[in-house]
């Protein structure tokens, strides 16, 4: 089986994009990592959440550009700062 870390259901947080097994929109970590919080300080006031679950909700609103585009950069990157170099080389190659 493979988990589906971004999921959205018309029943759940009214249709707005979570991460598995949290009460976190993908839009909440954006407007957290735009405020200047770190995938790190992410996961120590949310346990709840993985790295990779983080990592999954930024690639969905990268591939969201119309959703997201106040959390966008001109050349399409996010706002505010990303994962540090060796949690990102922990990740799945897609997802670094």
């Amino acid at each position: 089986m493979r988990l589906k870390w971004v999921n959205s259901d018309p029943l759940v947080m009214n249709g707005e994009p979570f991460c598995y097994n949290t009460r976190l929109s993908v839009r909440n970590l954006l407007e957290m990592r735009s405020y200047g919080v770190t995938p790190a300080e992410m996961l120590i006031q949310h346990p709840e959440l993985k790295p990779v679950g983080i990592a999954e909700a930024f690639r969905y609103a990268r591939e969201n550009p119309d959703r997201y585009e106040g959390f966008l950069e001109a050349d399409g990157s996010l706002k505010g700062p990303g994962f540090d170099p060796q949690t990102a080389e922990r990740l799945p190659e897609h997802l670094r």
